[in-house]
């Protein structure tokens, strides 16, 4: 019998509508643009992965949905709302995002940078909580970096400085995240671990999980569904089985490749035909 850490239906959440939409959406840096007239949106409450070959598209859309690059036309939508509109700290109470490569702030502990997650929550008129403590201590520990706390976020490995940055979202305590490559730098047993803990914040919270990943299997182990992404539109949008055929694997990925059952969860496996000369 096999288990899958999928979760098809996902949790129930009150509220209707998508978490996020992008409508009639052109996106780009100038030039060409990477995506024009893009509609497009992400089911609140479940884990969406988008997946594609390098230069598809899928860094520059994550960061359209984080307000981290307007589009030249069309809106992004955060809860029905116009997200150019909205202010900043109201973004960041709805959302927390972890960029490709975050820039770590120089002479800062592990807790200190943790606890930057709880800044969105701060005002004048409220100042630092029991509650701001726990969710910080709760980051800490949920990421094995509690006995790291007061080192110097330099002073760590690629891997460590890695998950205090998924601590600071842990932290954060927002309805939406958005991850690009948040298992960079890690080992593969760091990977699966990282992967586990989006899907507790899924499963747990009912947080709406938008994030990129290379690794196709590890995709469709630990995604709801999955957008593959191509030549500026989406080739395929759905269940990891209707996504990952060898078909779309060629077509986006140029790759000639089984994709079988992982015996362990019952989720596509992505397996590269053998080399004939080797």
């Amino acid at each position: 019998m096999t288990t899958t850490e999928t979760n098809p239906t996902g949790p129930a959440n009150s509220q209707a509508g998508p978490a996020l939409e992008a409508v009639d959406v052109t996106l780009g840096y100038g030039g060409e643009p990477v995506f024009a007239s893009l509609h497009l949106s992400v089911e609140r409450g479940r884990v969406t992965t988008l997946v594609g070959a390098n230069g598809s598209g899928k860094s520059t859309l994550l960061k359209a949905f984080g307000r981290l690059l307007a589009p030249s036309r069309g809106a992004i939508k955060l809860d029905g709302a116009a997200l150019a509109t909205m202010a900043a700290r109201q973004v960041a109470r709805h959302r927390a995002i972890l960029p490709q490569r975050p820039l770590t702030p120089p002479a800062t502990t592990v807790r200190e940078l943790v606890s930057r997650g709880r800044h969105p929550h701060q005002a004048w008129f409220r100042p630092w909580t029991a509650h701001d403590a726990a969710a910080v201590a709760a980051a800490l520990e949920a990421t094995e970096l509690t006995a790291l706390a007061e080192r110097d976020v330099s002073t760590l490995s690629g891997g460590q400085i890695q998950r205090a940055w998924i601590a600071l979202i842990l932290a954060q305590e927002t309805p939406l995240v958005l991850l690009d490559e948040p298992t960079t730098f890690l080992d593969l047993a760091h990977q699966l671990e990282v992967l586990r803990l989006v899907r507790r914040i899924n499963r747990q919270r009912g947080a709406t999980v938008l994030m990129v990943l290379h690794d196709l299997s590890l995709a469709a182990r630990f995604s709801d569904r999955l957008i593959a992404l191509g030549g500026g539109r989406v080739m395929a949008d759905g269940p990891a089985w209707e996504v990952l055929t060898p078909d779309l694997l060629k077509a986006a990925f140029g790759l000639d490749a089984q994709v079988i059952a992982d015996p362990a969860t019952g989720t596509p496996l992505v397996v590269p035909a053998s080399d004939p000369a080797a």
